[in-house]
């Protein structure tokens, strides 16, 4: 089968053992004596082993399931936990740790998403926080006692939190709570993009429902993203038009301690089928100028709507349901025609220099097939994929794996 080709081609040593380094990013040297635990996903989070790094930083784990799952390496430091993925096929990997800091002046809220999905007679609020860690040097962010904080209406009750790294690797979040409707997770904030995600309901009696948005840190831009069908209104929003078939809204340079109330009404479909109906578009549709004057500010954001899409914990209602693998398809999609074109040289020379580029581009393009299978399980593992979906996905990289052997 074309997916035990694949995972048969990506292992690269021998299979079972795992060699890997914990380095402190902020000193730039190895990390001695540090607690590793390696991570099975599948089945729930489950340690498998543990381990403790030598004065080179190293370490190294023998486990029937490395390289041929999905799994986790956690570093503890100062009682913290780094997270770093470990995708099928892979024998080594490197851990990065930092020194924390309490100082809230190293982050920055770069932007905020809310989406509000009609279920039943209760109105789903899904927010995330795209959260930069710029700190130099690099440290970690984190405050045991809670070091984010999130507001959600008086009428509202708590769902899910998860929260993820630059390595985009989402871990379920308890919360802390602050009474009031306040609430806190002590996560370490890492250098680079980190994100918050957190789903909450309120009652939509009648179809209709004002909610009060609060905000405690400034962000730079507030996106409200809802179904065509719903109406959206609040203070300062301003239509952009339509994105991957969702309404967007946009505030600009949002203040702190500011309360923004949304008037929703209306119904909408259910959201996994609108999830499937935009898989088509892909970044072709994202680039798509909606018709609003202000959409070209709003749509400007660092990767735009994709942020919705990436994988969560299981129960998350699904909204951010579509991941990285519709990203990263295109261009080994690419590469698959590039391979075809080089079949037919016009001479010797350019032949070898044609056939090593095309070599290169094969190597490259499997690890980022790996990576999708990876970001595949994953999202199977956390419940936030049908199925019925899974079984298509897989079969599209597999047909890619196929063009890219034929070539």
């Amino acid at each position: 089968m074309a997916f035990t080709i694949l995972l048969s081609l990506a292992v690269s040593a021998r299979g079972g053992v795992l060699h890997g380094t914990v380095k402190n990013g902020t000193t730039g040297k190895a990390a001695s004596d540090i607690e590793v635990i390696l991570i099975q996903l599948q089945g729930g989070m489950q340690p498998v082993a543990n381990s403790k790094t030598d004065a080179q930083g190293q370490f190294s784990f023998d486990n029937p399931a490395v390289g041929t799952q999905p799994m986790l390496v956690r570093a503890i430091y100062k009682g913290i936990n780094f997270h770093q993925p470990l995708p099928p096929g892979r024998s080594d990997v490197e851990v990065s740790i930092f020194e924390p800091s309490k100082d809230s002046k190293t982050i920055s809220v770069a932007s905020r998403i809310v989406f509000f999905q009609p279920s039943g007679t209760n109105l789903t609020v899904a927010e995330e926080y795209s959260i930069q860690n710029n700190s130099q040097p690099p440290q970690a962010y984190f405050r045991p006692e809670g070091n984010f904080e999130f507001v959600i209406p008086d009428n509202a009750k708590l769902q899910q939190i998860a929260a993820s790294g630059p390595a985009g690797m989402p871990v379920a979040q308890a919360p802390m709570d602050k009474k009031k409707g306040k609430y806190a997770i002590a996560y370490a904030l890492r250098p680079g993009q980190n994100m918050v995600r957190y789903s909450y309901e309120v009652p939509y009696p009648g179809n209709s429902a004002t909610v009060k948005v609060s905000t405690i840190y400034p962000a730079a831009r507030l996106l409200v993203v809802a179904s065509p069908s719903l109406q959206v209104s609040g203070d300062g929003l301003q239509s952009g038009g339509q994105e991957q078939g969702m309404s967007v809204y946009g505030r600009e340079n949002v203040p702190a301690s500011n309360v923004m109330t949304v008037s929703v009404s209306g119904t909408a479909p259910a959201l996994q089928n609108e999830a499937s109906d935009s898989r088509g578009g892909g970044r072709d549709a994202q680039d798509a100028q909606a018709a609003a004057p202000a959409a070209a500010n709003i749509q400007s954001i660092p990767g735009r709507l994709d942020v919705l899409k990436w994988p969560l914990i299981a129960g998350f209602v699904g909204i951010f349901a579509l991941g990285a693998i519709l990203l990263a398809r295109k261009p080994v999609a690419a590469v698959a025609g590039d391979v075809r074109a080089a079949r037919a040289p016009a001479n010797p020379a350019a032949a070898s220099k044609q056939l090593a580029q095309v070599d290169a581009a094969v190597g490259t393009n499997l690890d980022t097939l790996k990576d999708q299978l990876f970001r595949l399980e994953l999202r199977r593992q956390a419940g936030t994929i049908s199925e019925a979906e899974y079984a298509q996905e897989r079969a599209q990289a597999e047909k890619v794996l196929r063009e890219l052997v034929r070539g």
